[in-house]
């Protein structure tokens, strides 16, 4: 665990020295978000929803892509001297987790704030909105490390990453809309809900087992 957190301490203190990628995805959520407001005012419920999950994925894409693309092949050779490919990928997930976490927070604050607030159940919508950023980060956060070991080519990431990540963006559109008010038949929303846990668990094991793989080459 204390080489997980060290790991996780290298990648914060690597976001405090860049830290003008980190406010670049700061001003594209906001500046997205104010340009919707502009563009269509305070939209209803499920035109609401969909917009705020298209932005979720766009944002993961540029805030977990840099997950991997970001360093060398120097720096990787170093930490492969120093740590174990399990415990690089793990902190690596959590990394994306805590980063993808604070967009969907901010997210929510402007969107409540600009989009107004259709939501029923706001605080099920806030829990699904988590869920669902953790999700993403764990998808992309694989992806950005099969596409760093291919020349640096993001373009795989995408290529690989959006036919994965359609199941869950469905799940959780599905699973929103519960937020919203709409009555779901007794047991689904908890079918969903262990469903895309599920697929979560699934990311998370694959990148485990197959990250070694990749740490090898």
């Amino acid at each position: 665990m204390s080489k997980i957190i060290t790991l996780l301490k290298k990648d914060f203190l690597l976001e405090l020295r860049q830290q003008h990628t980190f406010f670049g995805i700061l001003l594209y959520v906001a500046s997205t978000i104010f340009v919707l407001y502009l563009a269509m005012g305070q939209p209803e419920s499920t035109v609401y929803n969909g917009l705020f999950w298209m932005i979720q994925l766009f944002v993961c894409i540029n805030a977990v892509a840099k997950s991997f693309m970001q360093e060398s092949k120097g720096r990787m050779l170093y930490f492969y001297t120093i740590t174990s490919p399990v415990h690089f990928i793990i902190g690596k997930l959590i990394y994306s987790i805590i980063i993808m976490l604070l967009m969907v927070l901010l997210s929510l604050l402007l969107f409540r704030i600009l989009l107004g607030n259709p939501v029923f159940n706001y605080l099920q919508f806030v829990g699904i909105a988590f869920l669902g950023g953790m999700s993403l980060s764990l998808v992309f956060t694989l992806m950005s490390a099969i596409a760093a070991k291919a020349q640096q080519n993001a373009a795989i990431m995408a290529i690989l990453g959006f036919p994965l990540i359609i199941p869950q963006l469905l799940l959780l559109i599905r699973l929103s809309r519960a937020a919203y008010g709409e009555v779901f038949r007794e047991g689904a929303l908890l079918q969903i809900s262990l469903l895309l846990g599920g697929l979560d668990i699934l990311v998370i094991v694959l990148g485990i087992v197959l990250f070694p793989f990749l740490w090898r080459d």
